[in-house]
């Protein structure tokens, strides 16, 4: 009878809890399906990450990030977090001394003084030293719309007119500006069953946000695309596809209203792994405006990215559960749709690239 009992506990407390009353989080079934499996570890055609972040670059031992470019065949290096003066001409100064034509380096501008007396003058004329210092182009980070306030403590819109001289001074200049504006539209939406980012808001609940908090997400969209209307001259790219690469219906209205408007694809092949026909179809349409991007520096991940735009593979797996629980599927690009990907639309975009790491 002691013995049926400890059983009958064993079975209950083991069993049926561990088994059957798992945590989402702790559920992550094996596939047992059967297809052909093409992984790609190098990318087909040497390419151009346009979205990388190297917030060392002053100091570090850039062979070592060479290495692993060599690996998966990246050409050349986007890094956006250049910073602006001293700090930026330091990083130049390692890249042009080791590496000078591997490596791209963007500015960026310090929005923290908006509403002082010339503020949009001073911080063009400030981009305009870093871009003869060697920049090549200006990254937006998301605090613009999100965290940064005026002098006076009001939150500077995207399309705040005080910024124009900005957009105005890189379009003078002949350079892009890449920019990520918000997050993905599920941190403003509740945190309910129905929320596809719920198990990333559980373990990142810093990413949450009220629906008006700044501002509505659409409001901080909208304020991004006025912007781009309001400055036709300029190139912009729109990290992120802009976050509308789970409804590019949506995207290719908004690429049709904005012929200024590129997008990095950085993030988001989740996205474009769970529909690979329309995605390929929307890859084909706009092939002169997508810019291979990865964004986060770990190359174990790239060959995802490789596999999902190169292959016809059917249901393998994404490397973050948090941001994607399904599986992902080729979209077989043709080759001269993953040329241009991979590098064509950057070079015709980012001045100064070295044409010669490329095929043609």
């Amino acid at each position: 009878m002691k013995i049926y009992s400890f059983t009958l506990i064993f079975f209950v407390l083991f069993g049926t809890v561990a088994g059957q009353e798992m945590g989402f989080e702790e559920y992550n079934p094996k596939s047992t399906l059967v297809v052909p499996e093409n992984p790609v570890k190098r990318a087909k055609f040497t390419f151009i990450d346009v979205h990388s972040h190297q917030f060392n670059m002053e100091s570090q031992d850039l062979s070592e990030l060479i290495r692993d470019m060599d690996q998966m065949n990246m050409g050349v290096m986007v890094n956006l977090s250049g910073g602006s003066g001293a700090g930026l001409r330091a990083k130049l100064k390692n890249v042009n001394d080791n590496f000078p034509n591997r490596f791209v380096v963007f500015a960026n501008v310090d929005f923290s003084g908006v509403g002082t007396a010339n503020w949009g003058e001073l911080a063009a004329a400030q981009l305009e030293l870093d871009v003869e210092s060697g920049a090549k182009g200006l990254k937006i980070y998301k605090s613009l719309g999100l965290r940064y306030k005026d002098n006076e403590g009001n939150r500077v819109a995207i399309d705040d007119p005080r910024l124009d001289p900005v957009w105005e001074k890189c379009a003078e200049l002949g350079i892009p500006v890449l920019i990520h504006a918000a997050d993905p539209k599920s941190f403003w939406d509740p945190m309910d069953s129905s929320n596809e980012r719920w198990l990333e808001l559980k373990t990142r609940p810093r990413r949450k946000r009220s629906a008006t908090n700044p501002a509505p997400w659409q409001q901080i969209i909208d304020e991004q695309h006025r912007m781009f209307k309001k400055h036709p001259k300029t190139k912009f790219i729109n990290a992120h596809m802009g976050w509308y690469a789970n409804n590019l219906g949506r995207l290719g209205e908004l690429m049709d209203e904005m012929p200024n408007m590129y997008v990095g694809i950085g993030a988001i092949i989740a996205e474009l792994g769970r529909q690979p026909r329309q995605a390929k179809q929307f890859f084909i349409k706009y092939q002169d405006r997508i810019l291979f991007g990865k964004d986060s520096w770990k190359p174990e991940e790239f060959p995802t990215y490789f596999r999902v735009l190169e292959t016809a593979d059917e249901y393998f797996p994404y490397y973050k559960k948090y941001h994607a629980f399904w599986a992902m599927y080729g979209l077989d690009l043709p080759n001269e749709v993953l040329k241009k990907v991979y590098y064509k639309n950057a070079v015709k975009l980012i001045p100064g690239v070295d044409t010669s790491l490329f095929e043609d």
